[in-house]
């Protein structure tokens, strides 16, 4: 067969595949992960000035980063930061350089199926956009026993500094996430957590 032809066939196959019935592209798969002992350090506590660098989280690349714009959350002890909004007063906090938002929702993971019409907000002085504590946040904690728990029902919804929207569900707040943690024996501040990324600027996890 003459070349040109099955050039043109495998031209015309490659298109068609990524096209649909419109002849538009078709949009990239939505993504389902989990992270697992993302690390959070901090120095102080316990009645001292707390600071340290915060661990930055991008969605797009599933992974920890370093970089200073290319990031939509941070991480720093119970502290979860957004990439958007302005400087909060804490130390050390990292510089929003995006437009990145986060709002809570109560429900399980699977119920929670789009982001529309949800209300995001930003980081602003004097607050997080994602509360910490229980009255408004993701996690009890214990003060008898010494241990931060998840609360069950509270998904974390987020705007990502590329326009395209997430979904977290933070397992456990300690290291390789016991079903029963120890805080003796388990290290706290690492963070296990499922997440659902719609690439395509949807506000749909389906």
């Amino acid at each position: 067969m003459n070349k040109n032809i099955v050039l043109a066939a495998a031209i015309g196959m490659t298109l068609f595949s990524c096209s649909n019935d419109d002849g538009a592209p078709e949009p990239d798969p939505i993504e389902t992960d989990q992270v697992s002992n993302l690390h959070a350090p901090q120095t102080g506590g316990q009645g001292q000035p707390v600071g340290g660098n915060f661990t930055k989280f991008d969605f797009e690349t599933g992974a920890v980063t370093s970089s200073d714009t290319d990031w939509d959350i941070a991480f720093r002890g119970t502290t979860i930061a957004v990439n958007g909004g302005t400087a909060t007063g804490t130390d050390d906090e990292p510089e929003r350089t995006g437009d990145a938002g986060a709002t809570i929702v109560s429900g399980t993971f699977a119920s929670v199926t789009t982001a529309d019409g949800l209300n995001f907000s930003q980081d602003a002085e004097g607050n997080f956009a994602v509360p910490t504590g229980s009255d408004n946040g993701w996690y009890n904690y214990n003060f008898q026993t010494n241990i931060v728990s998840p609360i069950p029902g509270k998904v974390l919804v987020f705007k990502t500094t590329d326009g395209n929207y997430a979904k977290v569900e933070i397992l456990s707040y300690y290291e390789d996430a016991p079903a029963n943690p120890d805080p003796n024996t388990n290290a706290g501040r690492y963070y296990t957590f499922d997440y659902v990324l719609n690439p395509n600027g949807d506000t749909s996890f389906e």
